[in-house]
């Protein structure tokens, strides 16, 4: 199964590249597939690539889902 995970971009690396936080952790990802990424927007990555861009109240409800299969995973 392949999973996208929401990440909030804290630094933008060129045109190409954003830093992007998920639960503390940093990666860098490429931004090539998403139009007009800047600091502070959240974004579906996966494979290493942004592939969505999300307004607020979409990111804050797909971190929660996330965080809720971690845990689930988690219990096994």
């Amino acid at each position: 199964m392949c999973l996208a995970i929401p990440g909030l971009v804290v630094e933008m690396q060129g045109k190409d590249w954003a830093v992007i936080e998920v639960s503390g952790i940093r990666r860098t990802v490429g931004v090539q597939l998403v139009e007009g990424v800047k600091t502070g927007d959240y974004l579906m990555v996966h494979a290493g690539y942004a592939v969505e861009k999300l307004d607020l109240i979409e990111a804050e409800a797909r971190i929660e889902l996330w965080e809720e299969l971690l845990r689930f995973e988690g219990s096994e």
